[in-house]
C-alpha cells in the first residue's frame, strides 16, 4: 500500500513539473525571451531539459528519502555486495560445521545406544548378583542357626567335661589313697555304699525340687537403639546384665554381687556387632541357657529380635462372636478365655514377642477379667467379643488390652 502511495505521488509531482515547464516553455517562446544570449527556440529547448532534470532529480530524491532501500542500491550497493558475500561464506562455514555436527551425533547416538546396553547387561548382571546374595543370606541364615545350636551344645560337653575332668582328678586321687588303704577301705565298704545311696537320693532330691530358672526363661529384656558405637551397645547390654543380676539375687535371696550370669563370649561378640551395625532397634532378651539349679553357675544366652510398632494406640486386634445361654455355670468365663487365647494367637503372629515359658503377650487385670465376665454371666444370644490395643505396642510387648462385648441382633 505504501508503493502505491509513492508512486502515485510521483506520477502526480512528475506531471505537475512537466506541466509547469511546458507551460513555461510555451510562454519563453510566444514572448521570445532569451536566457544566456540563446535564441528563444534555443531557451525553449534548454527550459524543458531542465524540467526533465528536474523532475528525474526530484524522482530520485523523494525515493532515497523515503526508502532506504533505495539509498541502499544508490549509494551502498558494493558494501551490500560485499556483505552479501561475507554472509554466504559464512552460511557454507555453518554449514560444513552442522555436518561435521550431524557426523558427530551420529557418532554420539552410537556410543549412547553401546552405553544403554551395557547398562542393560550390567542391570542383568546385578540382579544375578542381588539373587545370588539372597540365596547366600539364607544359607548364613542356616548357618548362624547351625552355629547357636552347636555353641549350645559345646557350652553343654564343656561343663560336662569340667565334671568329669573334676570327677577323674578325685578318683586319681582316691585311687591312690585306695592303693595305700586297700584293706581299711574294705573295711568300710559297706557304709561308705549307704552314705553313696543317701547323697545321690539328696542330690535328685535337690535337682528335682530346687529349679530357679527353666531352659528359655526370661531373665531381663529390652529395647537397644541399633546403629550406634560397639562401645554404648555393650553399654547397654551392661544394664540389661544387672536387671539380670538383680533377679537373680531376689530368687536366690542374696545380695546383687553374689550372683553373676554367664554369656558365651564369642555369642556376646556377634550380638553387639550385629545391634551396632542394625538400622533399626533391636529387642533383646538374656534366657536360661538350661534348667539353672542353686548353686550352679548361671549361664545364659542371647536373643535378638527387630522391633517395630505392632499396634498403635486403640487399634483394633481381633472380634469373635460367642453364642450365650445365660444359664450355664462358668459359660461366660470359658468364652472369656478362649477370646484371649485367640487375641494372643493374632498378636503373636501380628509379631509380638511372646513369653517362651507361658507363651503369653498381652496383660489383662483381675478387675478387667472379673467384670468383663460378670458383665457376660446374664447375657444371652450372640455376643461379639473384640479386643483394642491400649496404648502403643512394639514387639517387645507387653499388650495391654481393651476389651468390649456387645450383643449382636
Amino acid at each position: 500500500m505504501y508503493g502505491i502511495v509513492l508512486i502515485i505521488v510521483l506520477i502526480i509531482t512528475g506531471g505537475v513539473i512537466a506541466f509547469i515547464g511546458d507551460r513555461l516553455g510555451t510562454k519563453i517562446g510566444k514572448k521570445r525571451l532569451s536566457v544566456f544570449g540563446l535564441r528563444p527556440r534555443h531557451t525553449s529547448i534548454l527550459i524543458t531539459i531542465l524540467t526533465g532534470i528536474c523532475i528525474t532529480t526530484l524522482t530520485f530524491g523523494i525515493m532515497a528519502a523515503v526508502s532506504e532501500n533505495v539509498r541502499t542500491a544508490l549509494f551502498g550497493m558494493e558494501k551490500l555486495n560485499q556483505t552479501m558475500q561475507q554472509t554466504k561464506s559464512s552460511l557454507q562455514t555453518a554449514t560444513a560445521e552442522l555436518a561435521a555436527a550431524d557426523i558427530e551425533k551420529k557418532k554420539t547416538n552410537e556410543a549412547l545406544k553401546k552405553a544403554q546396553n551395557d547398562v542393560s547387561d550390567l542391570e542383568d548382571k546385578q540382579s544375578k548378583l542381588t539373587a545370588l546374595n539372597t540365596t547366600l543370606e539364607d544359607g548364613n541364615k542356616l548357618l548362624e542357626a547351625a552355629k547357636n545350636e552347636l555353641t549350645q551344645r559345646n557350652d553343654a560337653l564343656a561343663v560336662a567335661n569340667s565334671g568329669l575332668n573334676q570327677k577323674n582328678a578325685a578318683l586319681t586321687i582316691d585311687n591312690s589313697q585306695l592303693g595305700e588303704t586297700n584293706t581299711k577301705l574294705g573295711a568300710d565298704n559297706t557304709e561308705l555304699e549307704k552314705r553313696t545311696r543317701e547323697l545321690r537320693k539328696g542330690m535328685q532330691i535337690m535337682r528335682e525340687g530346687d529349679i530357679i530358672y527353666r531352659a528359655g526363661e526370661i531373665l531381663s529384656s529390652g529395647v537397644l537403639r541399633g546403629n550406634q558405637r560397639e562401645k554404648d551397645v555393650k553399654a547397654d547390654i551392661g544394664s540389661l546384665v544387672q536387671l539380670a543380676n538383680r533377679d537373680v539375687a531376689q530368687r536366690l535371696g542374696a545380695n546383687t554381687e553374689d550372683s553373676d550370669i554367664w554369656v558365651y563370649p564369642p555369642e556376646y561378640d556377634q550380638a553387639v556387632a550385629r545391634i551396632a551395625g542394625s538400622k533399626q532397634d533391636m529387642v533383646v532378651r538374656i534366657v536360661a541357657a538350661g534348667n539353672l539349679i542353686r548353686g550352679e553357675s548361671i549361664r545364659t544366652s542371647l536373643q535378638l529380635y527387630p522391633n517395630s510398632t505392632i499396634y498403635r494406640d486403640n487399634e483394633f486386634i481381633i472380634a469373635r462372636p460367642f453364642m450365650l445361654t445365660g444359664n450355664k455355670q462358668g459359660e461366660a468365663e470359658d468364652a472369656v478365655v478362649s477370646f484371649l487365647k485367640d487375641v494372643n494367637t493374632a498378636a503373636v503372629q501380628k509379631g509380638i514377642l511372646a513369653d517362651p515359658i507361658r507363651g503369653s503377650v498381652g496383660i489383662l487385670d483381675g478387675a478387667q477379667f472379673y467384670s468383663l465376665v460378670q458383665a457376660l454371666t446374664p447375657a444371652r444370644g450372640n455376643i461379639l467379643i473384640s479386643a483394642y490395643a491400649k496404648g502403643d505396642t512394639d514387639a517387645q510387648g507387653p499388650l495391654r488390652l481393651v476389651i468390649k462385648a456387645e450383643v449382636v441382633k
